[in-house]
């Protein structure tokens, strides 16, 4: 139900600039390995954390409903703010600052002062956003009665002061990176997980869980209700945000408050700020009208519009859930590959290197594309199962509405992975213009795919084209950002190489696909997931489905990618089976 918490999760940081902040590197090889394990570890234990958090709060308010949407539309609010914010202030500008203040002569003064400048600036901006509540929800709705509209408002006053302590993590998060302690930052959100996971837990106890159909009647709901579930989301990022101040004062760091411009290099931050803040609010404007056109597809079926019951139609509830189950294979594996290119890629770009450029994109957009072209044969296959095995507190009638949705969007998860990795080689050669013109034509898609839904679609069928939309837009930009590219280096993007690994790809997915779904269907297929007969025994069942029919997709896709001679599934199998021999 909430919007991912971490920028390796959340799409609109795709936007925001890549790594939010590039750190400063460590000194040798062994702690580069160190440091990567212990950051995996926390990405692994913040993935399975929030994972058991998102069933727990599906558990108290369902997927589906008045109450599920209303506040999905308030706890995700912070988050796309942050991400303008994050893109235009923080990453493009403050944190870049961190980083050189820590090497200058007057580093604690420095330090200092953008803190305290970032501090109270984001404190301003949370505190003039959280009066402006109601006008934010309404900008963000379409349809919604005045009830939903209260309720949505009441979470939204909870639920934005979580702006200020997601600036906080930030800044505190880079402080400890440009020190080189990478680990805290990356286990944080495991403190999120756990306070929220508790939260959770004393609603369920104290007043239940959501039926499988959610929460529509708004006057059961009351406030007691309201403080425990929308306080316990936000105390969750305070906690994430003030467990960082652990280890920034065990290694001896303070923070005084200081006030003041000068000296601290804000006027060296160019042009790339201004075009990366502009791509990230006009990204930001598409997935207003996304949230919009969900809304009013949950009201319109509430009112009766739809010509079905209202939880068989899919609203903002459940393409949250849809996003969350979509990112995770991007966030696990592609953000890794992308990332442990693109310091190599960063210096060859500063060196000129464009040969050197142009072969470590190839590579990392042909091992990508090996694993994210698997990886949507899977997610369009197994939907269904793989949904009751995520978020088994949705239940069949969850479920079947969250399926169709991740299947739409599952068609954007390769060009997800490589516009990634080509956005940040645009930012290695400092254009952010090109970011933000190709930015354009892929939101103008976005929306014009959602009206065109809201057209000649029925209204059941809205959320669905929504994710749709948002892969076309993917598509859109990736097409774009190789033409860019293509231009930038030379008129060359070993264009021929990437087109015949991922051809060979979808052959072996299409056939895989093929085999996982005549499995799926031999045992039972949907009918075979374990509804009504508890949440465990949901999950249970989805995960023997998902496990028994992904298997048998792997191992198709594996034969069929070694007799195709594909060589870049060593270089995302090698390091795993190097660890299974050891």
């Amino acid at each position: 139900m909430t919007a991912p918490t971490d920028p390796a999760s959340d799409p609109s940081a795709e936007a925001a600039g890549g790594p939010s902040s590039p750190a400063t590197p460590p000194s040798s090889t062994s702690s580069l390995g160190r440091n990567s394990i212990v950051m995996a570890a926390g990405t692994a234990a913040s993935r399975l954390g929030g994972l058991v958090r998102n069933m727990m709060l599906v558990a108290a308010i369902g997927s589906v409903g008045s109450v599920a949407n209303a506040f999905d539309v308030a706890n995700k609010l912070p988050n796309v703010l942050f991400a303008i914010l994050a893109g235009g202030m923080l990453n493009a500008v403050l944190v870049p600052q961190i980083v050189k203040a820590f090497r200058a002569h007057n580093a604690q003064e420095r330090v200092d002062k953008l803190l305290t400048i970032a501090a109270v600036g984001i404190l301003a901006i949370t505190a003039i956003l959280t009066g402006a509540a109601a006008w934010v929800v309404m900008l963000y709705t379409d349809g919604w009665s005045a009830e939903q509209l209260a309720l949505g408002t009441v979470f939204a006053y909870w639920c934005i002061p979580q702006l200020f302590f997601y600036g906080l993590y930030t800044l505190l998060g880079q402080v400890l990176n440009a020190r080189e302690q990478f680990g805290p930052f990356m286990w944080a959100p495991v403190a999120n997980n756990v306070v929220s996971v508790i939260g959770f837990a004393v609603f369920l106890v104290v007043f239940g869980g959501a039926p499988d159909t959610g929460i529509n009647d708004l006057s059961e709901w009351d406030t007691p209700r309201t403080i425990l579930l929308a306080g316990t989301a936000t105390l969750g990022i305070v906690a994430q945000a003030l467990v960082l101040l652990v280890p920034l004062l065990r290694s001896g760091f303070r923070w005084n408050l200081r006030l003041g411009l000068r000296g601290i290099g804000l006027r060296s931050a160019g042009a790339v700020a201004m075009w990366t803040f502009a791509a990230v609010v006009l990204e930001q404007a598409g997935v207003l009208y996304l949230t919009r056109v969900a809304s009013a597809a949950g009201a319109a079926a509430e009112a009766g519009a739809a010509g079905v019951s209202a939880d068989l139609v899919a609203s903002n509830g459940a393409y949250t859930q849809a996003l969350l189950i979509y990112l995770l294979p991007h966030s696990l594996v592609t953000v890794s590959i992308a990332t442990a290119l693109f310091t190599g890629i960063s210096k060859a770009a500063q060196a000129g290197d464009t040969d050197r450029v142009r072969s470590d994109l190839s590579l990392g957009l042909r091992t990508i594309g090996v694993f994210t072209v698997f990886a949507t044969a899977a997610l369009v296959v197994l939907a269904g199962p793989a949904t009751a095995f995520i978020v088994p507190t949705a239940g069949e009638t969850g479920t079947s509405v969250i399926a169709p949705v991740l299947v739409a969007l599952s068609f954007g998860l390769v060009p997800l992975g490589g516009m990634a990795l080509m956005k940040w080689v645009f930012y290695a050669y400092e254009d952010g213009r090109s970011v933000f013109w190709i930015t354009v034509p892929s939101t103008v898609a976005l929306v014009a795919g959602l009206v065109a839904a809201q057209i000649w679609l029925p209204i059941e069928l809205w959320v669905v084209a929504a994710g749709g939309a948002y892969a076309l837009s993917n598509w859109i930009t990736v097409l774009l950002r190789t033409g860019g590219l293509k231009r930038k280096l030379g008129g060359r993007l070993d264009g021929g190489r990437i087109f015949v690994l991922h051809a060979k790809a979808v052959l072996a997915a299409v056939v895989a696909g093929g085999a996982g779904w005549g499995v799926y269907q031999l045992v039972g297929g949907f009918d075979v997931l374990s509804f009504g007969s508890g949440w465990l025994f949901t999950m249970l069942s989805g995960l023997w489905v998902t496990a028994l029919c992904g298997l048998v997709m792997l191992a198709v896709y594996v034969l069929l990618l070694r007799l195709l001679r594909v060589e870049e599934l060593n270089g995302l199998l090698g390091p795993v089976l190097a660890r299974l021999r050891r």
